[in-house]
């Protein structure tokens, strides 16, 4: 039958459970949370219940989707960090409960680790889309935005991070305050389609090595919008898309300039993206141009895998669990950690 994982992903807001045999996805299902929606921004508390609620029948319906039985399940994989603690509590609890039941070992994944091994699912057992390492990995999330060198699927190096806020962040925060709504990354990608990328000009860092900082632009851009609307308070109305086509224009220039400088200096042509913001059009656009303009051999992720899921989780597990790399009942989740 082959190696048969159970992943579950609880780290932020979305309850995700996914079955993976050999490597080849079987089930993959996602429950989002909307009551966050009319805050701004992820609640801790709805979260981790929302969690209790939803990881029963999500983790019922990746098993009943993948067409087995749960005993013929070899492992769980489960997200044991970073995320919001309440949200990761759930998961890792639910994991050790049913790896009891079942008998079957448990193995812990780190959530970034397991972003960039996305890239390792197959849909296919001859599916060969996978890159070849060493490879240089864009991580652009909320919460991340790192440039990573792999080696291996257990040996990563974080070349280069942001020294204050992440890409993500700064889409949301930038939405935020246009009145756009929440998640704004999704809104200004939409809208930005729609606008002129070169009507406004925002500041861009200046960081050595391949660090990263949103912070600047942030600040460029909320003086932008004051300095605008003290003349016309529907300026923001009126400029919308301008807007948003400016400040991903922006973005993207502040972290492929850095990948760039990255691929050229360690010699790499294999460059992988990853994360909620790789969905970003724009961005997928840039890697694609990079890939004419410098000879890269780029891999993009499907959709589904960008945003948290945990067909990522269950491919990390299955890499780990080749390697007989299990966790014990006392593992604990952890909020904060570098891969």
């Amino acid at each position: 039958m082959g190696i048969m994982i159970l992943g579950i992903e609880s780290s932020c807001d979305d309850t995700s459970a996914a079955v993976i045999r050999e490597g080849v996805l079987l089930s993959n299902v996602i429950a989002s949370q909307s009551v966050h929606e009319a805050y701004g921004g992820v609640v801790p508390e709805l979260a981790s219940r929302a969690h209790q609620q939803n990881i029963i029948p999500v983790v019922s319906e990746a098993i009943k989707r993948a067409g087995i039985d749960k005993s013929e399940l070899d492992a769980i994989a489960f997200t044991r960090g970073p995320g919001l603690m309440g949200s990761l509590l759930v998961g890792t609890s639910f994991a050790k409960g049913l790896s009891m039941s079942l008998s079957i070992p448990m193995i812990e994944v780190n959530h970034l680790q397991a972003h960039v091994l996305a890239h390792f699912i197959k849909d296919a057992p001859d599916d060969n889309h996978q890159p070849a390492y060493p490879f240089l990995c864009l991580l652009v999330s909320g919460g991340n935005s790192q440039i990573i060198k792999v080696k291996a699927y257990n040996d990563m190096e974080v070349i280069g991070q942001t020294i204050d806020d992440a890409a993500g962040e700064a889409f949301d925060k930038c939405a935020k305050v246009m009145g756009l709504g929440y998640p704004g990354g999704p809104i200004v990608n939409r809208l930005a389609n729609e606008g002129n990328p070169n009507t406004f000009v925002f500041s861009k860092p200046h960081i050595s090595d391949y660090n990263y900082s949103f912070s600047g632009l942030k600040t460029s851009f909320l003086y932008t919008l004051r300095d605008r609307l003290a003349v016309d308070p529907d300026f923001i109305e009126k400029n919308k898309a301008d807007l948003c086509a400016s400040l991903q224009e922006t973005v993207i220039d502040i972290l492929m300039t850095k990948l760039r400088k990255a691929a050229k200096d360690l010699n790499i042509n294999e460059v992988a993206v990853a994360g909620g913001v790789s969905a970003n059009t724009g961005l997928r656009d840039a890697f694609h141009d990079h890939a004419r303009r410098y000879g890269w051999k780029i891999h993009i992720p499907k959709f589904a895998y960008t945003t948290d899921n945990a067909a990522m989780v269950a491919i990390t597990g299955y890499y780990k669990y080749m390697d007989k790399d299990f966790c014990s009942m006392e593992a604990t989740p952890f909020s904060r950690v570098v891969l």
